[in-house]
């Protein structure tokens, strides 16, 4: 695959003709198509735009690499008008990391169940996980290692346990088709993004931002929200938060937060999309 050219047409869902521009940046890394359902519960108040983030190929993956394809996107795609960000879980990491980069070109940001910057949250949510783990969820894990001599198929049959214990309860059992994992591009993503906190480089770098940013969190996702906020506080001072009870790690999809969780966003997204700091 091009270094410079990384989608077309097919790689994007485009929904709305009317209205800001919003972006929805996927999690994972390699989550593929897995906002659909936010893009639809949004669709008539923007201009939504749901990119599939590059996959593997023979160069490494890197957080640099993704930017600059967010970046091409973004002048190919908004009219040189500043799209609002909306980022799941990894999305919302790399939705910051961008307007880090490029704190001019990017309007407001929405980070939905963001991920860990520090190693405190890290710790509490491994933590969490491990607390909500029952005897059938260990026994599973313990198979897997067993049966399973691929790390990487280990780690996506992992995924799949813990996904069930960051949700509180869904509102639908209905599932989209879903592309085949990107094991590879996944852990060559996230390798590069722990690398640069390891570094250093972020959050520090996220004192460049100017939009308007807030968290949307749920008090039961694994990802404790409230602390993840505090210690980004620290980088993006007007830094919003809110947070729905009885609501796990994916809002728009749990029965007793997803009509709030829209009501929330579209206001949110409508009223702050003039403002900059």
């Amino acid at each position: 695959m091009s270094d410079s050219i990384w989608y077309d047409n097919s790689r994007i869902r485009f929904y709305g003709t009317s209205g800001p521009y919003v972006i929805l940046i996927h999690g994972g890394p390699a989550a593929y198509g897995d906002l659909r359902d936010m893009a639809e519960g949004l669709d008539g108040s923007f201009r939504i735009i749901e990119p599939c983030q590059r996959p593997s190929g023979d160069t490494p993956l890197t957080v640099s690499r993704h930017v600059e394809d967010l970046n091409e996107l973004i002048k190919q795609k908004c009219e040189k008008i500043p799209p609002a960000l909306v980022g799941h879980s990894w999305g919302a990491m790399l939705a910051l990391v961008y307007a880090a980069t490029y704190p001019c070109s990017v309007g407001p940001i929405a980070l939905v169940g963001c991920g860990t910057f520090d190693t405190e949250s890290l710790i509490r949510m491994k933590e969490i996980l491990n607390e909500r783990m029952d005897e059938e969820s260990r026994q599973k894990v313990k198979s897997i290692e067993e049966e399973i001599n691929d790390p990487d198929d280990r780690l996506v049959e992992k995924y799949k346990i813990i996904g069930c214990l960051q949700q509180y309860e869904h509102a639908s059992t209905e599932k989209f088709e879903e592309e085949p994992f990107d094991k590879r591009g996944h852990k060559e993503t996230w390798d590069d993004m722990v690398r640069l906190m390891d570094e250093g480089v972020y959050p520090s770098a996220f004192t460049a931002i100017k939009s308007p940013v807030i968290m949307l969190h749920g008090v039961y996702d694994p990802h404790p929200g409230r602390m993840i906020y505090a210690n980004l506080r620290q980088f993006i001072p007007h830094l919003e938060y809110h947070e729905w009870e009885r609501c796990g790690h994916y809002p728009w999809r749990e029965k007793y937060a997803l009509d709030d969780f829209f009501i929330f966003l579209r206001t949110w997204l409508t009223n702050s999309s003039n403002h900059r700091f």
